[in-house]
């Protein structure tokens, strides 16, 4: 169940430590490997996921598997509108993020600053643009695994702060899946 992190000072602290090195590394790295691609591999949809990843950990929508695979499907699913479609924002735009969304519902992924990747691809101008299919491998992928691997680490510094979390229904539903798949056989 999720907890409210509201009055531990700890958990703020926590929190502030790992969304400051999770953000930190991705801007370190395109300050010094990508400046000639202006802001590419910073994307907006990061500090999103920062958010849930160091500031809501227990929520379902943080959780690893949710935090990656929103970011790639979506972006998946925004470079393909950006491809298939022509510039006309009105349509990209809504049909990236609406499409996004029921991509990572049906792949149980949802992670919600994906519709925010999914948007940029679309939107995100001529440097995005020019990147193709790319777009999903650096910055989406590349930014999340950062994230996602510093979430590991600070997430699980204390006592009080697990991440992934333990016991969560989603974990008990997945092993339930796996042991009837198996047990069928």
């Amino acid at each position: 169940m999720y907890r409210e992190t509201l009055v531990d000072f700890r958990e703020h602290f926590w929190s502030f430590v790992g969304a400051f090195i999770g953000i930190g590394l991705i801007a370190f790295i395109q300050s010094h490997q990508f400046a000639y691609l202006e802001n590419v591999f910073l994307i907006g949809s990061f500090g999103a996921s920062a958010v849930l990843v160091y500031g809501a950990i227990q929520s379902p929508l943080a959780q690893p598997r949710n935090l990656v695979g929103g970011h790639v499907v979506s972006a998946i699913v925004g470079v393909t509108v950006a491809q298939l479609l022509p510039d006309i924002i009105w349509i990209t735009a809504p049909l990236a993020v609406a499409s996004s969304i029921v991509a990572m519902q049906i792949t149980r992924c949802l992670h919600p600053p994906g519709g925010a990747t999914a948007l940029i691809a679309v939107s995100g101008g001529a440097n995005i643009s020019s990147l193709g299919y790319l777009y999903v491998l650096t910055p989406v992928f590349s930014g999340t695994m950062i994230l996602l691997l510093v979430a590991l680490l600070f997430n699980n510094i204390t006592k009080k702060r697990h991440y992934p979390v333990r016991g969560s229904r989603l974990r008990k539903s997945r092993r339930m899946q796996i042991k009837k798949r198996f047990s069928n056989r």
